[in-house]
């Protein structure tokens, strides 16, 4: 997963590598990937997969004429579009594990029950709900007891880093609230996130949010999401929500960007990503 974000031009916020499914949080990076040189976008593709023979003589110097130039261009501006594509990253990702699922049972034939799914999250409210979520997968499923202890997310590789006083370099990073001049990263601060991660794991009864209220993590506030509707997400983020998910004024804004009328779960939109008090 970490190798192929490394292609592509996207980077990973969350991930949970469960016993029979995964759960990513995927940052799309399409200023980066349009910066890309000609030769960089071919040296990208060829490592997921065989590139043309006029991508070939390009790199290793031969002339082409013009209209060799032009057709090796539309295959480039093709490659750049797919290598910043979450359909073509889970389409990698997902074929190279049942390749080598079926490899191990001696076996071929279908391996995943049925395609990928996604939803767009279009505010930072929808991405910390989004993350957390995905974040505590093995704690909600009972296979550990703890963000440290849980194997295979992104929770547990960036408690580990931060121990060192570091960040991991194959995650996208915390940099912290909205400021001029911000550098790429999820606007949130590391600790705020990890200690309501942890807060979150602690909580199943969503009848004692007046008893928990007063340790609500910062984050939150500035948020504006009250702790009763932040741990109804936590729990059932993915169940919830399809498609676009956010604040509906976000919601309303992709609608007319995306020429929607109406988009399945915008009044559970309305009301947990509302600052309703508890």
């Amino acid at each position: 997963m970490q190798k192929l974000a490394g292609i592509f031009a996207l980077d990973i916020a969350a991930y949970a590598v469960m016993s029979n499914h995964y759960h990513v949080v995927l940052y799309i990076d399409a200023h980066t990937a349009k910066t890309w040189s000609d030769v960089e976008v071919i040296h990208r593709w060829q490592e997921l997969f065989n590139t043309s023979k006029l991508a070939q003589r390009y790199i290793q110097g031969h002339t082409l004429d013009h209209g060799e130039m032009g057709k090796l261009k539309e295959l480039i501006a093709l490659w750049r579009e797919r290598l910043m594509d979450i359909s073509w990253f889970m389409r990698c990702l997902n074929e190279s594990i049942a390749r080598q699922a079926n490899a191990e049972d001696n076996c071929t034939g279908r391996f995943w029950e049925g395609r990928f799914k996604s939803q767009a999250l279009l505010d930072e409210r929808a991405l910390a709900a989004c993350m957390a979520y995905v974040d505590l997968n093995p704690i909600r499923a009972n296979m550990a007891k703890t963000p440290e202890d849980s194997d295979h997310t992104s929770i547990q590789q960036r408690i580990r880093a931060a121990i060192s006083g570091e960040q991991p370099k194959s995650l996208l990073p915390f940099v912290g609230g909205e400021r001029l001049n911000m550098p790429k990263g999820l606007p949130f601060q590391l600790d705020h996130y990890l200690e309501l991660v942890d807060w979150s794991g602690r909580h199943r009864d969503l009848r004692k949010c007046g008893a928990i209220a007063e340790n609500t993590p910062p984050i939150l506030k500035r948020l504006g999401i009250s702790p009763k509707h932040w741990l109804y997400l936590n729990q059932n983020f993915e169940s919830r929500f399809k498609g676009l998910v956010g604040s509906a004024e976000a919601i309303r804004h992709a609608c007319r960007q995306l020429d929607k009328r109406w988009v399945h779960g915008i009044s559970d939109c309305r009301r947990y990503f509302s600052a309703t008090p508890c």
